[in-house]
């Protein structure tokens, strides 16, 4: 059961975390910038050492750092936290980190930098127990190409994964759609637009023919979405186009659909004579579906009541999290458990202050319930 002075204890360590939360938010970490991601590692790995105890592993996965601090018990929990924003170098100079009127701004705030912050102070309230592993990604804004392998690893061995993403007006994310992610290219034969057009296959004439086709494999009653995105075509505007490529993107609810789209794509030929199609791509994240998080999200309500707190709505949201991968592994998996407030990857993302001890004690009381009770 939760310990209502849990609570009392992190609510006096708000202005703790909110100084860490500005080293955080000033330390940029753009996913692609390495240089800056591993700054950002060797300070958060100083960081964790001196708020738990214990320097963290810098683990190398394709010239990326990540870190973890490894629970030596057989079955941990898994919380799960990234480093890494969508925010570029020198954003902080135009909008550095700033509090007022109980809201916290900045470059990556929301996601997740705040979330980051609450679950350090949520495992501190721990006392070093050693069956819970943390791991802190870098690259889970683009993908997780290389954190994805560390995180399924550390997935398999634990009894449960806590996800610290963001929630807009603290509600958990119990659902997740999957992501598939595509890239048509078309092959055609240039000529000269003016001269002989004829002579030329028009790769441009063939995508603009599969974009009304891709459209139709949605499925609205089933919340399945197929979204051409970017496309390209040509190079002078008086040549016959003799390549054009497209982005496609794919959301489902679950892997069955996902499974339908991939078919059906991996189906569709050229309209235009002449014209070759590729394909590249495929599934990117898996779905989060809400049988992974039934039992956490009753524990996490019960675990609010026991700390005064309302209780967490549940959520279904379209966007990805490193989430989608634990939990089609079949682990339980919650999701949202990071910072209150809203605007992710949007000018003037923020958090709202009061409501970062209440997220830590919660991490800190789920972790509990679950050592105690789900082995």
């Amino acid at each position: 059961m939760a310990d209502a002075a849990l609570l009392a204890r992190l609510r006096h360590r708000q202005d703790a975390m909110l100084a860490l939360l500005q080293e955080l938010v000033m330390t940029e970490t753009p996913s692609e910038d390495l240089d800056r991601i591993r700054a950002g590692v060797r300070h958060l790995s100083t960081v964790v050492s001196e708020l738990l105890g214990e320097r963290p592993e810098v683990i190398d996965v394709q010239g990326r750092p990540h870190l973890r601090l490894r629970g030596t018990a057989q079955r941990p929990v898994l919380v799960v936290c990234h480093l890494d924003t969508v925010w570029p170098a020198g954003t902080t100079r135009r909008w550095p980190f700033a509090v007022a009127d109980g809201r916290a701004t900045g470059p990556g705030i929301f996601d997740m930098k705040a979330g980051l912050v609450q679950g350090l102070h949520a495992v501190s309230e721990l006392g070093g127990r050693p069956d819970v592993t943390l791991l802190i990604t870098t690259d889970e804004e683009i993908g997780s190409p290389g954190g994805r392998a560390l995180l399924e690893a550390e997935a398999r061995r634990s009894r449960a994964v806590l996800v610290l993403e963001p929630s807009a007006d603290g509600a958990l994310k119990t659902e997740r759609k999957g992501i598939s992610l595509y890239r048509l290219h078309v092959e055609g034969r240039a000529a000269h637009a003016g001269l002989e057009p004829e002579r030329g296959v028009n790769a441009l004439v063939e995508l603009a023919h599969q974009v009304p086709g891709l459209v139709q494999l949605a499925d609205a009653r089933l919340g399945t979405t197929v979204t051409p995105t970017t496309a390209t075509a040509g190079t002078t505007i008086n040549t016959v186009p003799a390549t054009a490529e497209m982005s496609i993107d794919v959301r489902a609810w679950t892997v069955a659909e996902q499974d339908r789209v991939h078919a059906a794509l991996g189906r569709i030929g050229p309209v235009v004579d002449g014209a070759a199609l590729r394909l590249a791509g495929g599934v990117n994240r898996p779905p989060l579906e809400a049988g992974a998080s039934a039992a956490l999200m009753a524990l996490a309500a019960r675990c609010a009541r026991d700390l005064g707190l309302p209780e967490p709505a549940a959520a279904s949201v379209g966007g990805g999290s490193d989430g989608n991968f634990t939990a089609a592994l079949g682990v339980p998996t919650l999701d949202g458990l990071g910072a209150v407030g809203d605007h992710a990857h949007a000018e003037g993302e923020y958090v709202l202050t009061a409501t970062m001890p209440e997220r830590a004690a919660l991490v800190a009381a789920l972790i509990t319930d679950l050592l105690e009770h789900c082995p």
